[in-house]
């Protein structure tokens, strides 16, 4: 475990259009810029990825790349060579499979969000030290108790297994070129993404009565989502509460600028 590789860090940034609930909170065409503790989401996540050892290079997907130049500091890193800009696709996994393609020799790829202010070097050492040296794709995953001690009013979205609740952290590493295949297979989630059962299908209805009944292990979930993929997919416990705490709400964006101000 813990493979010393260095990782190319791929941050999602695109818009999310109009309706983004803290892009109309804060009068902002895009979200990731908006300041939290007096800086823009995306220079937080920036250098968080420029302190860690773990990070090659750094390359940030955006649907309008003009918006880069009015943070100075995201601009100078471009102009040094310290950030590359990709154009966004339509999509999540479109964006992540242009990147892909235009980053030569790209594996192994961390990928983040642009909406995580509250990611930390240490964060990310500690994902890319746990990795399975068996895994293809991996997903960081921070237990509810963890959160709920450290933050009882944060308010997440719980993953509930037979050994426990978990919250997604934005944190993701493509291992491989085999990673492909599930960024292809994300690609087909997204489009059916206001038909849940389509991927109730995909999973299989043996699966499905499992979780509802709550006997299925994460990581009987996740040989499972290996098996359908043709990866092997294995998640990492991450032990930072503030992992999981992305700003997708305004009340997100006032718990993160707190939890900054002490920082």
């Amino acid at each position: 475990m813990g493979t010393k590789a260095s990782f190319t860090a791929l941050v999602l940034a695109a818009s999310r259009g109009p309706d983004d609930p803290v892009a109309r909170y804060a009068g902002q065409p895009n979200k990731v810029f908006v300041p939290v503790h007096g800086r823009p989401m995306l220079a937080w996540v920036v250098a968080a990825l420029q302190a860690s050892p773990r990070v090659g290079r750094i390359a940030v997907s955006i649907d309008d790349p003009s918006w880069i130049e009015t943070v100075p500091e995201l601009a100078a890193a471009v102009r040094d060579g310290a950030l590359h800009v990709l154009p966004a696709g339509a999509s999540p996994s479109e964006s992540v499979a242009r990147a892909l393609l235009a980053l030569d020799d790209p594996f192994p790829v961390l990928l983040t969000t642009a909406d995580h202010p509250l990611l930390s070097a240490e964060m990310i050492e500690h994902f890319c030290g746990a990795l399975p040296d068996d895994c293809d794709i991996a997903v960081g995953l921070v237990r509810a108790a963890v959160i709920r001690d450290s933050h009882p009013g944060a308010v997440r979205t719980y993953y509930r297994f037979a050994d426990g609740a978990f919250s997604g952290s934005n944190l993701y590493a493509l291992r491989s070129p085999a990673a492909l295949k599930a960024v292809a297979f994300w690609s087909g989630m997204e489009g059916h993404r206001k038909r849940p059962w389509r991927l109730a299908f995909a999973l299989g209805p043996l699966t499905l009565i499992r979780l509802a009944l709550g006997t299925l292990t994460l990581s009987a979930a996740l040989r499972r989502l290996s098996r359908l993929i043709g990866v092997t997919a294995r998640a990492v416990d991450l032990p930072f509460a503030e992992a999981a705490i992305d700003v997708d709400k305004p009340s997100d964006l006032v718990l993160a600028d707190a939890i900054l101000s002490r920082r």
